[in-house]
């Protein structure tokens, strides 16, 4: 029986420059997709998931994130005092929904260094890694699918998604076999290989990993093994490649929808999609869309 994983790690330190101006003094993970900022998906998917206990790693400028997780004393009497229930309900979810600590990654040096960044406060137990730019819509949460294989296993599980060839290098890509799982064949691989932003004709297949990661402590040892690879930074994905030497890591291509929310175009289909799914949106913002002349 493996250990329950309790924690989950959301790398936040980036600078959003894909963004900018709207980053130049708020964290891209502030941006909202409606009305929700994008690290809130991530952090409610880790809570329907089972877990409660969040770590963002943060950099400069994104104290945003922690005022938005945190107590507003004053918004609160605000609503209060004018009777806005519903809102004061909204606002007081926010900060009680998760145990959140924070910890500085002082200088952006790769995935693979924010995930260390937050060793200590991790220990020696399975965790989860959320990257908050992939908004996942799914019906069982994403993180909860990975979570299964993982305690299926007791072992590291990556999500992955298949993706087109011609835009395969833009992502880390794995050389798996498929094994069986629960009776199914087709949703879990054993990694033979992982290779980080191949070419096309160079990619191994077509299986992209997506960023959702259940990881095992031993990675931190391997994190610290490996020398830093491309732009000088620490990656998690050569960190995976050394631990395979010593141990199997599996991929789970999961049920649902993925929106790259850290892309423009990404965030656009995202915020529209979202909408038209709203009880309260969804039937005046289709009428408005079928009223364009496009």
């Amino acid at each position: 029986m493996s250990a329950k994983v309790r924690k989950a790690v959301f790398p936040a330190a980036g600078l959003g420059t894909r963004f900018l101006p709207a980053t130049k003094a708020q964290p891209k993970e502030m941006l909202p997709l409606v009305d929700k900022p994008i690290i809130q998906y991530g952090v409610e998917e880790a809570l329907h998931s089972g877990i409660q206990n969040i770590i963002i790693v943060t950099g400069r400028g994104k104290s945003a994130i922690e005022d938005h997780f945190d107590v507003s004393f004053e918004l609160e009497y605000l609503l209060e005092s004018r009777g806005k229930k519903d809102l004061l309900a909204i606002v007081r979810n926010v900060s009680d929904m998760i145990n959140v600590s924070y910890i500085r990654q002082k200088e952006a040096l790769g995935l693979g260094h924010a995930v260390l960044r937050a060793s200590e406060l991790i220990g020696a137990e399975p965790f989860a890694v959320v990257l908050a730019d992939d908004v996942i819509d799914s019906e069982t949460p994403a993180l909860r699918q990975l979570l299964d294989v993982h305690d299926f296993f007791g072992a590291p599980v990556l999500a992955v998604m298949e993706v087109p060839r011609e835009n395969i290098s833009a992502y880390g890509v794995v050389d798996a076999e498929a094994v069986s799982h629960n009776g199914s064949k087709d949703r879990v691989y054993r990694i033979r290989d992982l290779v980080e932003k191949p070419s096309k004709d160079d990619a191994p297949s077509n299986l992209a990993i997506i960023g959702r990661y259940v990881l095992t402590p031993e990675i931190f040892d391997s994190l610290q093994a490996i020398e830093p690879g491309s732009g000088s930074e620490i990656q998690l994905t050569d960190g995976l490649k050394h631990l395979l030497h010593s141990r199997p890591i599996y991929a789970y291509r999961f049920e649902g929808t993925r929106y790259d929310a850290g892309d423009k175009l990404g965030f656009l289909k995202a915020t529209v999609e979202f909408a038209l799914r709203r009880d309260d949106l969804g039937a005046p913002f289709r009428a408005y869309l079928k009223s364009l002349q496009l």
